[in-house]
This record gives structure tokens, sequence and C-alpha cells, in this order.
């Protein structure tokens, strides 16, 4: 796995590399050949992080250093998406780099003791999705932070440093409800899923973190 992730760092950086260098002069075909080196590195992430997270049968790996490896995927493949239809990809100079940095410390830290489950795949399911609604509602408050940094920077005239390799406002906001809408979707699969394996909502304290989500 180290191999794998050390070839995944260096499909992120090289591509980060690339968009840093021809920031705002590529039409949207180079836009894609810059943009190229960091989807195969989504796919190697893939590929690892399936390794990761589910080590033997039965059994689920979502230690720190495991989640923080798949909310960075989630990331970077968001990214890649918005990409598609605006220039969105000077997101990446910095995420690119860390999911590849995640990759790498997630295969040399031993993982934590994996949980142990029942073969049912819906229970999986179930966790998986949840962990990827925390981690969109979660981007989505970052996301929602520099958002409105961007807008303070904007209205008080000082657009320098890092604010001017962020995309236009416009795009920054699209990508935020994006990251709401999304998260919104996995969270309501979660709660409805969720429901299946509850025998009794107070026994099981699960009221205040039921009710919690959701509002």
């Amino acid at each position: 796995m180290l191999i794998t992730s050390i070839l995944i760092l260096f499909c992120y950086s090289f591509s980060a590399l690339l968009i840093f260098k021809n920031i705002g002069k590529a039409g949207k075909t180079l836009r894609w050949l810059y943009l190229s080196p960091a989807l195969m590195g989504i796919v190697l992430q893939a590929f690892l992080l399936s390794s990761l997270i589910y080590p033997q049968n039965g059994l689920i790996n979502l230690g720190f250093f495991s989640a923080l490896c798949l909310i960075s995927w989630l990331v970077s493949v968001q990214i890649l998406i918005s990409s598609l239809y605006r220039p969105m990809e000077s997101l990446g100079i910095i995420m690119f780099p860390f999911s590849g940095l995640t990759s790498v410390i997630a295969s040399v830290i031993p993982p934590s003791q994996p949980v142990s489950l029942v073969s049912d795949q819906f229970i999986h399911g179930h966790i998986m999705v949840s962990v990827i609604a925390y981690s969109l509602i979660m981007l989505s408050a970052l996301q929602a932070i520099a958002l409105a940094y961007q807008d303070h920077s904007i209205r008080s005239h000082h657009p320098g440093g890092f604010i001017r390799y962020l995309p236009p406002l416009h795009d920054m906001e699209t990508l935020l409800f994006q990251m709401l809408g999304f998260g919104f979707i996995f969270l309501s699969t979660a709660l409805i899923s969720g429901f299946f394996f509850v025998d009794d909502l107070f026994a099981q304290h699960l009221v205040h973190k039921t009710v919690l989500s959701i509002i």
C-alpha cells in the first residue's frame, strides 16, 4: 500500500504544480490536461481506501487517518466534478497534495482496532453513508468560512494573498450549495436507513442523536 500511496501523492502533486503554473491561462481543454494526473490519483486512492477501510471480511476500519483519507478523497472528487463546467481547479493547488499526503500517512501509521461487524452489507453501507454525510456537511462549513472571508476581502478592497488563487465568488457560492445539497441527500439516506436498526429509540440512547440529525 505504501508504494500505491506514494504514487497517489506524486499524481496529485504533479497536477497541483501544473495548475499553479498555468492558473488563469488555460482553456477548458488544457485545464483537463492539467487535471488528468489528479484523476489518476483519485482512482488509485479509491482502491487504497477500499483496502484501508475494509482490511478483512466482516471488519471495517474508520480510524482517524482512514477517515481523513476518505474525507480528502471526497473533496478531491468534488473539485474534479466541479471543474467539468467551472474553473474550480485552483482549489486543487492545496487540496490535491493534502489528499495525497493523507494517503501516505494512512498507509504508514498502523490502523486502529477495526470494528467487527456482521456480514450484512446493508449495515456497512449505512455506516459509510453516515461518514460521507458528516464529511460533506463539515466541508460545507469550511467552504462557508472561506466564502465569507473571500467576500469580506473583496468588499474591503483587499483581495490579495491566497484570495487571488480562489475561483470567482459566484463559483465558490455554487460549490457551497452543491456540497450542502449532497450532504443533505446523504444525511437523509443515513437517517432513513438507520431506522431499520433501531429496536428501542430510548433504550439505545439514540433520541438526542436522531433529533439533532433531523434538525
